[in-house]
């Protein structure tokens, strides 16, 4: 058998070696998130019960399977809510629906029906086809709106997102930027 002389520097290098290559599998495995400890609890055990989700309740009508009230998680867009309303029937005319508007409790979510004789003459993309709703309306529906720039349609999508759905057109008073001459112009034009 052959004698195996190891000097006393490839001893010291070797358990460097072994040191670092140690260091590093256990940093690894501590940002894996991989625990051994045994005295460990089980994870469910040290977490409380999550708090249930937040509701909103919003009413969906028009062409739609089931109308009527609903209740949904916050966060949910509008198409959630139609879909949970059965979804939308043959007739409805899904391209005036912004279908991923988020939802915003009290509401409504109207699905309109398509009208004979739409699409024989196409209306100019920046005419809001009926009154425009503020609790669904995008930023481009309410900047086509007459005297509302997109700085103003930015006031109102933050007004709403900090106070919660319109429940009534006067609210738009408080928006700075739209004054009572500007309100009784957008009186006819939009809807809560």
């Amino acid at each position: 058998m052959a004698d195996i002389h190891v000097s006393r520097r490839a001893l010291v290098l070797g358990a460097i070696a072994l040191a670092l290559a140690l260091t590093l599998a256990a940093r690894v495995l501590k940002h894996s998130g991989t625990s051994y400890a045994v005295s460990a609890p089980p994870p469910a055990a040290t977490t409380a019960a999550a708090p249930p989700a937040a509701l909103v309740v919003v009413d969906v009508v028009g062409a739609v399977r089931r109308p009527g009230l609903y209740r949904l998680a916050q966060g949910m867009r509008v198409a959630d809510a139609v879909a949970r309303a059965g979804g939308a029937t043959r007739k409805a005319d899904l391209a005036l629906v912004n279908l991923a508007a988020l939802l915003a409790d009290g509401i409504q979510v109207v699905v309109p029906a398509r009208t004979p004789g739409a699409g024989a003459v196409p209306a100019s993309p920046s005419a809001p086809t009926g009154p425009v709703h503020l609790n669904s309306a995008t930023l481009e529906q309410l900047d086509a709106l007459p005297g509302v720039g997109p700085v103003t349609a930015q006031k109102i999508l933050d007004y709403r997102h900090q106070h919660g759905a319109f429940s009534s057109v006067d609210e738009l008073d408080a928006i700075p930027g739209i004054g009572p001459a500007r309100l009784d112009q957008l009186r006819g034009l939009v809807a809560p």
